[in-house]
């Protein structure tokens, strides 16, 4: 069963997610405030951490940068206004996604299938359909000046080096990758690495991309002003 860790210090909203997502058949492990968040991560290793921004001990800024200083597990954020100075900070920490309380419960799955999803291609690349044949050659690595990338054991390389990506960052440089020179507007970004179904916030597309920069180099992903972004050999 998928294990899910909550962070909220609202007991009201923390029960009603908590029963939520247990309806959808989630095992969901919870905490009242950051310190007692990070201990559970610690303990438990959840699948997943979904979280509240303010939280108190530590906030969930600070928990989502502790965790990021030793886990790639996918991190959805909660936020009560949406304030954007709120959802850039948690970006910026390494969240992969953030929801607006209140936020509906379907949503709210929807939310957490797709970034679970897209760990777990992450984590399994080599796992098929096997309605697919099973003698397919392994797609060649691209190469972006310094920048290797394998996609068949999905890693990257930079002067030969390993880059530590969270899934939602590699899933965006690989779509990037896959379609080089090619500016990708940040509608088709939302769409086939978040999965949005509607216009999403494109905050998260341009956090991400500033994280991926830092990690792979700023050169290799060009900003067309007024479009969107494309990969650079």
């Amino acid at each position: 069963m998928t294990q899910l860790l909550l962070v909220e210090d609202d007991e009201v909203i923390r029960n009603t997610v908590r029963m939520a997502l247990e309806r959808y058949g989630y095992e969901v492990c919870v905490a009242e405030d950051g310190l007692t968040g990070l201990e559970r991560f610690r303990e438990q290793e959840p699948d997943l951490l979904l979280l509240d921004v303010m939280l108190p001990e530590l906030d969930g800024i600070g928990l989502c940068r502790r965790v990021r200083e030793f886990s790639l597990v996918p991190i959805l954020m909660m936020s009560a206004r949406g304030d954007a100075l709120d959802v850039v900070s948690g970006l910026e920490a390494g969240a992969d996604d953030y929801v607006v309380k209140p936020v509906e419960s379907a949503v709210l799955v929807a939310r957490i299938r797709s970034l679970l999803r897209r760990a777990s291609f992450a984590a399994h690349p080599a796992a098929q359909d096997d309605s697919q044949p099973q003698d397919v050659p392994e797609p060649a690595a691209l190469v972006f000046g310094e920048v290797e990338i394998d996609p068949g054991a999905m890693e990257v390389r930079r002067g030969g080096k390993p880059v530590s990506l969270t899934p939602t960052e590699l899933r965006l440089l690989l779509e990037l990758a896959a379609n080089p020179g090619i500016v990708l507007d940040r509608r088709t970004l939302l769409r086939e690495v978040w999965e949005y179904t509607w216009d999403g916030d494109s905050r998260v597309v341009d956090l991400h991309i500033q994280r991926l920069r830092a990690k792979i180099g700023a050169e290799r992903i060009e900003t067309v002003r007024g479009f969107g972004y494309k990969m650079r050999r």
